[in-house]
C-alpha cells in the first residue's frame, strides 16, 4: 500500500478510494471556457482537474480559475501541467495543490551528448537538485503536491545514453527524481510513467514500483495510457494498461486520455475501476450470452433489469440463460433471474431459490420487489 498524501482537501493513496482525474483541454487565458469546462468535469465525477500551464501567464492565470470555481461552490482540487518552463511550475505551486512536471523539464537538453561517465552523471544529478530547489521549497511551503511524470519518448540524453527509450530509462528516470527529491526532504510526490503503448506503459510502471518499493519508497502511483485515440480503441488500450497494473495492487489515481471531451473520459475511468473491483460505483450485472439452451428472451430482460436497478450500488445481479449452468456460475451474485423452461423464469436471492417459474413477462417486477424487500 501507497503512503497518502493530500491534495488540498483530497486524500491520494494509503487506502484512500482509487481518484479519477482529467485534463481541460480549453485555453488556459480563457477563464470562463475552463471554469466551465472543469464544472462539467466535475458534474461527470471528476475529483482532480489538470490545467496545462506553459508559461508565466497562464500559471498566474489558474489563479483567477480557482477564484471562480470557488465563487461557483466547486472546491476540486487543481492540478497544473508544466513541460518546458521551470518558472511556470514555480508560480503554479502558490496558487493550486499540486503541479505535474516532467523530469525532462529539469535536465540538459538538446547537447547532442551520447556518453556520460560516472561522473557527468552523477553532475548532471546534482545539477538537477539545484535546479529543483525552488520548486520544491516553494510546494514545502504552499503544502503543494507534486506528481513526476516521466513520458516514453520525452527521456533525457543522460538517461537514453545508459538505458535508451526503454521502460527501464522511464522507471529510472522517475527514481533518480524521487531521491532528488528525498535528498530535500520533500515527499508529497506522486508518479506516472506514461506511453501510449500499453505494453511500455505497464512495464515501465511495475518497474518503477520494484525500485520504488526496493529502496523502502511508497509514493502513490498516477496511471494512464496517454493518447490512447478515441471511441472504442481509446477506450480498450485505456482499459488493458490501467486495469492490468490495479489487478496487480498498483495505482491510486486514474486519468482516461481520449480525444473526446474530457468529460466523457470520467465514465469510462469508473467503468475501469468498477470491473476490477477498485471502486464500486454502480450495480454489477453477470449474465451469460446466452445458446440455444435460452428460452426467453435474455437481452431485452437485462436491459430492463438494468433499467430499473441501476440506483442499487454495489448489489451483484445475476441474469442467467438457463439452470444447465446459471446456478453456479452466478453464485457470488446478491440476486438470480434464471431461465427455467420456455418463457419461465426463477428467482434467487444469493444461492438460494426464492420463487420457481415465473412468467417471463412479470419476472423483471417480480426480481425488482424481492431486491426492494432486501435492500435499503
Amino acid at each position: 500500500m501507497s503512503r497518502q498524501i493530500h491534495i488540498g482537501r483530497l486524500t491520494l493513496g494509503g487506502g484512500a478510494p482509487v481518484r479519477v482525474q482529467s485534463m481541460t483541454n480549453t485555453d488556459t487565458m480563457d477563464t470562463h471556457a475552463t471554469v466551465e469546462q472543469a464544472l462539467r468535469m466535475v458534474e461527470a465525477g471528476c475529483e482532480l482537474v489538470r490545467i496545462t500551464a506553459p508559461d508565466v501567464k497562464a500559471a498566474e492565470n489558474l489563479g483567477r480559475i480557482k477564484e471562480e470555481l470557488l465563487r461557483r461552490g466547486c472546491e476540486v482540487p487543481l492540478v497544473a501541467d508544466i513541460h518546458f518552463n521551470p518558472k511556470a511550475a514555480e508560480v503554479a505551486a502558490t496558487l493550486v495543490e499540486k503541479v505535474r512536471v516532467n523530469p525532462g523539464n529539469y535536465t540538459d537538453r538538446n547537447t547532442g551528448k551520447l556518453e556520460f561517465s560516472e561522473q557527468e552523471y552523477a553532475d548532471e544529478l546534482k545539477r538537477i537538485g539545484e535546479r529543483m530547489a525552488s520548486l520544491i521549497d516553494i510546494c514545502k511551503r504552499h503544502h503543494t503536491a507534486m506528481r513526476i511524470g516521466t513520458n516514453h519518448g520525452s527521456l533525457s540524453e543522460r538517461i537514453m545514453s545508459r538505458y535508451g527509450n526503454t521502460p527501464e530509462g522511464m522507471a529510472q528516470s522517475a527514481l533518480e527524481f524521487a531521491q532528488v527529491c528525498e535528498a530535500q526532504d520533500f515527499h508529497d510526490l506522486v508518479f506516472s510513467m506514461k506511453a501510449s503503448n500499453v505494453k511500455v506503459m505497464a512495464e515501465s510502471t511495475r518497474l518503477f514500483v520494484q525500485k520504488m518499493h526496493a529502496r523502502g519508497m511508497d509514493y502513490p502511483i498516477h496511471l494512464g495510457v496517454t493518447e490512447a485515440g478515441d471511441g472504442m480503441q481509446g477506450r480498450l488500450k485505456s482499459a488493458a494498461g490501467i486495469g492490468a497494473l490495479l489487478l496487480d495492487g498498483i495505482g491510486d489515481t486514474i486519468r482516461v486520455s481520449l480525444t473526446e471531451p474530457p468529460e466523457a473520459e470520467v465514465p469510462i475511468a469508473y467503468d475501469i475501476l468498477q470491473a476490477v473491483g477498485a471502486r464500486i460505483t454502480q450495480p454489477e450485472y453477470i449474465a451469460c450470452p446466452s445458446c440455444g439452451r435460452t428460452q426467453y428472451d435474455i437481452q431485452k430482460a437485462l436491459q430492463d433489469i438494468k433499467a430499473k436497478t441501476a440506483h442499487l450500488v454495489g448489489v451483484k445481479i445475476g441474469v442467467m440463460g438457463c439452470i444447465v449452468n446459471g446456478p453456479g456460475e452466478m453464485a457470488d451474485a446478491d440476486y438470480g433471474y434464471v431461465g427455467s423452461g420456455r418463457g419461465r423464469i426463477t428467482l434467487y436471492k444469493g444461492k438460494t431459490i426464492v420463487k420457481r417459474d415465473i412468467p417471463q413477462e412479470d419476472a423483471v417486477d417480480e426480481l425488482v420487489r424481492l431486491i426492494e424487500q432486501h435492500e435499503k
